[in-house]
């Protein structure tokens, strides 16, 4: 399946489709924010989303085409696609707002800390726990898209549980980030 889609699309182009989806999600909850139908539309929109994030890479390793901006990019269209559904979620009264402060402080000093590092000419690399956090936040981010109970699945309640994982998952993985700097440095 892989091979078929690679003859047209590029790792980049499903990372910029996953920033160009986040409009159509964002009106999707603001005009749907009672109407159960549009929702879980949007709720699919999000999920096909959050599939990019994985398919890219794939893509990318398939082709053996990774390439530096693609790995700018692609944190980038996270951030973008979570931390602005956050902060909408939080002016619809679905999310802590505490809780988004956190998040989007976490990306903010890890990001600075990537920076500081690159022209100091050190990499951190990516962790499994920067990973384990964004996929936590996209489950936190789509259960709390829906909100509504489905199937007997209290949503709201669970995408709340979720988003604190979450930010406990981002508070770990940014301290590893930070000690990750340190041991670099000390090393240089």
């Amino acid at each position: 399946m892989v091979a078929f889609f690679s003859k047209w699309l590029t790792a980049n182009h499903l990372t910029t489709l996953r920033v160009a989806l986040v409009p159509f999600i964002y009106a999707g909850m603001v005009i749907g924010k009672d109407e159960h139908w549009i929702l879980f539309s949007t709720w699919l929109v999000f999920f096909f989303a959050c599939l990019t994030d994985y398919w890219d890479g794939v893509l990318a390793r398939h082709q053996g085409k990774t390439t530096k901006l693609g790995k700018l990019l692609d944190p980038v269209a996270d951030k973008i696609l979570i931390g602005s559904l956050l902060v909408l979620l939080v002016g619809m009264g679905r999310a802590p707002a505490a809780l988004t402060v956190i998040l989007i402080s976490r990306e903010f000093i890890v990001n600075g800390l990537r920076s500081i590092a690159a022209a100091e000419g050190m990499v951190i690399s990516a962790s499994s726990g920067g990973k384990l956090k964004t996929i936590s936040q996209m489950f936190a981010v789509g259960f709390l898209i829906i909100h509504y109970p489905t199937i007997g699945i209290p949503t709201h309640e669970v995408g709340i549980v979720l988003l604190w994982a979450s930010t406990v998952i981002s508070l770990w993985s940014g301290y590893n980030y930070v000690v990750a700097y340190f041991v670099a440095q000390h090393d240089e």
